[in-house]
């Protein structure tokens, strides 16, 4: 038994990481660790390593820092890495590191029963770990919800000028764009993309929580966001963001088509694994009843079980239906989803 879960580094850049020795090592790996890049910042992942190694007697060497600089990383380590496990936001992110092949198919008869269909590659490569929905958002001070209905009537005239939403360089948004193309094609998701950017209130600027603050603000009175924004500014401590967030209303939207747009934070075992065996451990371990309950309750995420329930926030926010959508998809139509949004000037 290792006695305090997990080593953990920061990277701040790849060129500084890169810079000097990894303190992770291929060659000090050994059968009682493994070794994880994470793209997940280090509170929202070390509790669940921490009882990982406390369960297993595996100790957890975590590495952090942004999804592009860790996939590029991992394809300049090549076979010298040492990571055994990626974890990544956004399907769009995972199926870039499996193209990269950086990746590796693992056979778990746990994972395929833990994860529906929907959440996983469909070879293997990649697993989702929990799940966002990206609803719209309203003010409710402004806007009546029986006034909403699909992501598609956003587009029209009546919401010119109203609408809040980060740029296109963000992943949500290609991603969010790639569904709309495999659900749709590619000449309604160009059209939904012109229609948006005639309709947003301001040029994309910030994140997420931005988007929100900003709708409760009064800038528009739409934002399209994660659910895991608006949960955790609700269970924060941060009194502003939270009365901003009490100020906003949770519509999911095509509920009587294809459902609402969803997407993951996931994991893969790498091509060079190390400790390919406790690298599999790990992901089975992140898609347990007690990590998934953990992921719901203190990140406000959905977990991706069927049988873990929702927090009691996000249950507040009600049921939906979520688009089926095989996940995968979104990373196989990234490239053209940003063509379509570069064409609709997103920027």
């Amino acid at each position: 038994m290792f006695p305090h879960a997990s080593g953990i580094f920061t990277m701040a850049a790849l060129a500084a990481a890169l810079a000097f020795p990894a303190t992770v090592t291929a060659e000090g790996a050994g059968e009682g660790e493994v070794n994880l890049y994470s793209a997940r910042q280090e509170n929202l992942i070390k509790p669940l390593l921490d009882d990982f190694t406390r369960d297993t007697g595996i100790q957890v060497n975590l590495l952090t820092g942004k999804a592009d600089e860790l996939l590029q990383r991992l394809r300049l380590e090549g076979r010298n890495s040492p990571a055994d496990v990626l974890i990544t936001v956004d399907a769009g992110n995972l199926h870039q590191a499996k193209e990269a092949g950086v990746l590796a198919a693992i056979e778990s008869q746990v994972l395929n029963e833990n994860i529906p269909e929907s959440f996983r590659d469909p070879e293997g490569q990649w697993y989702g770990l929990s799940m966002r929905a990206r609803p719209i958002l309203y003010n409710k001070a402004e806007v009546d919800p029986s006034e909403l209905s699909t992501y598609e009537a956003l587009t029209e005239a009546q919401w010119k000028g109203r609408i809040c939403i980060r740029s296109s360089s963000n992943i949500y948004n290609q991603s969010m764009v790639a569904s709309i193309i495999a659900s749709e094609g590619a000449e309604a998701a160009q059209d939904w993309a012109n229609g948006i950017v005639s309709n947003m209130a301001r040029p994309p600027q910030g994140g997420d929580r931005d988007q929100i603050r900003a709708a409760a603000a009064g800038v528009c009175d739409i934002a399209i966001a994660n659910t895991y924004y608006l949960g955790a500014m609700l269970a924060g401590d941060d009194t502003a963001q939270r009365e901003a967030a009490e100020q906003m209303g949770v519509f999911f939207p095509n509920q009587e088509d294809r459902g609402t747009h969803v997407n993951i934070s996931g994991a893969g075992v790498t091509a060079h694994a190390p400790n390919r065996d406790n690298g599999i451990r790990l992901v089975e371990y992140l898609t347990g009843e007690d990590a998934q309950r953990w992921y719901a309750e203190v990140n406000q995420e959905y977990p991706v079980r069927p049988d873990v329930p929702a927090s009691e926030i996000l249950s507040g926010f009600g049921d939906f239906k979520a688009d089926d959508l095989n996940l995968s998809l979104l990373g196989v139509h990234n490239a053209e989803a940003v063509r379509i949004m570069d064409r609709a000037g997103w920027r």
